[in-house]
């Protein structure tokens, strides 16, 4: 396909500089020739597909899937649609530019981020792709060109061809009937034809931050089926036998990430992004501590293991990303009585009991007052230690064996509003906390913290009310 010229005008599109030139597609800085009545009040982009005598039927069909996918997402973590051109004619897409950098550019720079940076950048991808699951959406193509992060660190994805959208034809898999994808980032299932699954993305991300952390690919770059059929039994070198300095819970994240088996990766993107929100409390296993590969005699049994496997699609991704939701529980530590802390303990035991592989957050907030009514550092981190046991002492009557468990201690002069911006910042499902049953003449004036993160809450708020009066509790 013939290049544009800067100064052409399509369909009412003047065409600008070219801002990149891909394997798939050309992109050009685009505006309004008539800008009057028609501009969208952001930068634009147009995105033009090679179409060449030598191409495959993927190039045209990722380009009707982009088109059918774009129209049908929102958020700030994809860039807006604004048009598309007749495939009969000339086929192309108008989005929204984003600024930023892809996370190609670390890899393309001097050095490699450091861990805190490492840790940051995949929260962020991880958020986005959470988002995208929550519509409906398998990106099924993530790497480091396709994520961009903005200045505000917002991660946005881009290019939507090869992607999934549970409610909408499946154009690829109809048409092609091969598994499509990079090679380097493409999950076990998808080789052997599994499409729609939310978990197959959390297989990228964990390449993706594999590569971030090492400067190597998992898996290498294999161009035969073969070579792409391995990682159904193989795992990668530990990622701290390439990098030593590596953390162990760095590495825990990562391989987690890369399992063969779907099931036993993280069950949602935002459960990843919470480990790496908060790397002091993701539980190290062998899985993080180890330096060596995995012995051979393992990778033989899971390869006759994996031939006769099949692979079966997770639930629709967003259903698939509320049955395993993480729930946060308030935990008052002053002003509340045995009952109340019995009750919340019994509403969490039921809300986890009915929701396998949840994740339960406990967190209990500080006051302005109480934090700097310390004198120095050491009285402080003496403070936060003896909260966070009195939340493990409380949570320790729960069955919390299949639930990953975290305990944070929050300092805010709002309680109210750190406790939603918690919940919204961790992409929390249900938040459980006592309901206040005094001053209920004052309430009609005066929103009393459980009153104001009910009504402003982004989640389900579960308001628990003391089942027992003190002297039951024992009996």
């Amino acid at each position: 396909m013939k290049l544009l010229e800067p100064g052409q005008e399509i369909d009412g599109f003047l065409i600008g500089e070219r801002v990149h030139s891909g394997g798939m597609a050309q992109i050009y800085r685009v505006s309004y020739a008539n800008p009057g009545a028609s501009d969208p009040g952001f930068p634009l982009v147009m995105k033009v597909p090679r179409m060449t005598q030598g191409d495959g039927a993927e190039t045209i069909v990722s380009f009707e899937v982009e088109h059918q996918i774009m129209q049908l997402l929102h958020g700030s973590h994809v860039p807006r649609f604004v048009a598309a051109g007749d495939l009969a004619t000339l086929p192309y897409l108008v989005m929204e530019y984003v600024p930023g950098r892809t996370l190609q550019s670390w890899l393309d720079g001097d050095a490699l981020p450091d861990v805190a940076t490492l840790a940051r950048l995949g929260a962020a991808t991880a958020r986005a792709v959470h988002s995208l699951h929550k519509q409906n959406v398998c990106h099924l193509d993530l790497k480091p060109a396709n994520v961009l992060i903005k200045p505000d660190d917002t991660a946005v994805l881009l290019d939507f061809g090869l992607s999934c959208h549970a409610h909408q034809p499946d154009l690829l898999a109809e048409e092609l009937r091969l598994a499509v994808g990079s090679p380097a980032w493409i999950a076990p299932e998808q080789i052997v034809g599994v499409r729609g699954d939310a978990r197959s993305d959390v297989f990228a991300l964990g390449v993706i931050l594999y590569e971030l952390a090492t400067g190597e690919l998992p898996f290498g770059t294999p161009s035969t089926r073969g070579g792409l059929r391995q990682r159904l039994w193989m795992d990668p070198v530990p990622p701290r036998q390439r990098q030593p300095g590596l953390p162990e819970w760095l590495q825990e994240i990562i391989l987690r990430c890369l399992e063969p088996e779907a099931a036993r990766r993280y069950p949602s993107a935002a459960h990843l992004a919470f480990d790496l929100s908060h790397p002091d409390q993701v539980k190290i296993t062998e899985r993080g501590r180890k330096t060596t590969g995995t012995p051979w005699r393992e990778h033989l049994r899971r390869w006759w293991r994996a031939a006769g496997m099949h692979y079966r699609p997770s639930a629709l991704p967003e259903h698939q990303a509320e049955s395993v939701p993480i729930v946060m529980v308030a935990v008052p530590h002053q002003d509340v009585s045995d009952a109340t802390l019995y009750a919340l303990r019994e509403a969490v035991g039921r809300s986890l009991g009915i929701r396998p592989g949840a994740r339960l957050a406990c967190v209990t907030v500080l006051g302005a007052g109480e934090a700097s009514s310390t004198h120095s550092d050491k009285s402080e981190t003496t403070l936060h230690r003896r909260y966070l046991a009195m939340l493990r002492q409380w949570a320790q009557p729960l069955d919390l064996s299949d639930h990953q468990t975290s305990y944070h201690v929050l300092e805010a002069s709002d309680v109210a509003q750190a406790l939603l911006r918690y919940a919204e910042g961790n992409h929390v499902s249900m938040i459980v906390m006592g309901a206040a049953t005094h001053g209920l003449q004052l309430q009609r004036f005066v929103a009393t913290v459980p009153i104001r993160v009910a009504m402003e809450a982004p989640c389900t708020v579960l308001l628990v009310k003391q089942a027992l009066p003190f002297e039951r509790l024992s009996a």
